[in-house]
This record gives C-alpha cells, sequence and structure tokens, in this order.
C-alpha cells in the first residue's frame, strides 16, 4: 500500500532562512535515511515577466508543484519540504495541487529586522538596499497577520540552521523530537 503523502511547507519573509532550514532538514534527514524530496518553491514559477502578473490565473507554481511531485511520487517518495515565501498563506491551494491529499505541516519562521538583514547582507555579500529591507519587513507583518492559526510559527533568531531542522523534522514526525 503506498503511503499518505506528507508535506512540510516553510514560508516567511524575505532573509528568514526558508531555504537553509530546508537544506539542514534534508541534511537531518538524509542522516537518518529518511526518505524525502525537497522543493524551492520560489523558483515553481520564477521568470520574467512574472507568470502571475501576465497571465493572471494560470497558477504555474501551482502546475509545476503538480508535475515535479507526481514524478517524486512514481520514485516512491511520501514527504515534502517546500519553501515558498507565502506557502503558508496558499498552504491549502498547493497541497490540493499536489494530487493526492497531502498531510500538511505549515510553518512560519520568523526573525526579527536586525537578524534579517544581517542574513540578507551576508547573501548579497554586502549591504542590502533599503527598499529590499523594507519590504522584508512588511512582508513579515503581513505574514504574521494573515496566517491561519494553524500555522505553527517559529522565531529563528537563536536558533542554529541543525536546531531548526530538528525542531521541523518534530513537528511532522519525521524524527522523534
Amino acid at each position: 500500500m503506498t503511503p499518505r503523502s506528507e508535506v512540510l511547507f516553510i514560508g516567511g519573509r524575505s532573509g528568514v532562512g526558508k531555504s537553509t532550514a530546508a537544506e539542514a532538514l534534508h541534511d537531518l534527514l538524509v542522516e537518518a535515511d529518511v526518505p524525502h524530496a525537497v522543493i524551492e518553491g520560489d523558483l515553481l514559477d520564477l521568470a520574467h515577466p512574472a507568470p502571475h502578473v501576465a497571465h493572471p490565473g494560470v497558477r504555474l507554481a501551482e502546475r509545476n508543484l503538480r508535475t515535479m511531485w507526481a514524478a517524486y511520487r512514481e520514485l516512491g517518495h511520501h514527504r515534502l519540504v517546500s519553501t515558498n515565501t507565502v506557502a503558508v498563506l496558499e498552504h491549502a491551494r498547493l497541497a490540493a495541487a499536489m494530487g493526492d491529499d497531502p498531510l500538511v505541516t505549515a510553518v512560519l519562521l520568523r526573525a526579527s529586522d536586525t537578524t534579517t538583514a544581517d542574513r540578507l547582507g551576508r547573501r548579497a555579500g554586502g549591504p542590502v538596499p533599503q527598499a529590499q529591507l523594507v519590504h522584508s519587513t512588511a512582508t513579515a507583518g503581513r505574514l504574521d497577520a494573515a496566517v491561519a492559526s494553524a500555522v505553527t510559527r517559529v522565531d529563528t533568531d537563536e536558533r542554529t540552521p541543525r536546531d531548526l531542522a530538528r525542531l521541523l523534522a518534530s513537528l511532522t514526525g519525521w524524527l522523534p523530537a
């Protein structure tokens, strides 16, 4: 019997550590030999012009997620880690796009403006434009206000990627706490 799909959606503002957390979780799950897949959701519809602007209603990210997840399922996978800034707002629609009624865990990562600015600066290799910091702060506020109560909020300021990965693995039940 094929096990039910399970998905962990990791969302949060730019610079909060979504990709880093997903990579650390991947490493932890590999060490424990837990089969899984990771999809960087921000890349599912990264194009210019933006698909959602040039073709309203197309929902390219969902179409691409459906296609990619189907390929992983054919290979026997049933656990997915998916990152995307707004995944925590769209987790029901994204889960539906997977096409196989997955068990969903949604986590909103949060960080202070200072921590986020430092992380974005390290990623950029220097100072981050003020407009990017302002946008990240606004996104953080919007996400925190809009996510459903079923979404787990996790502060990342004082956590290492490995500590965060352990917490995420525990929230999903993929590894014991």
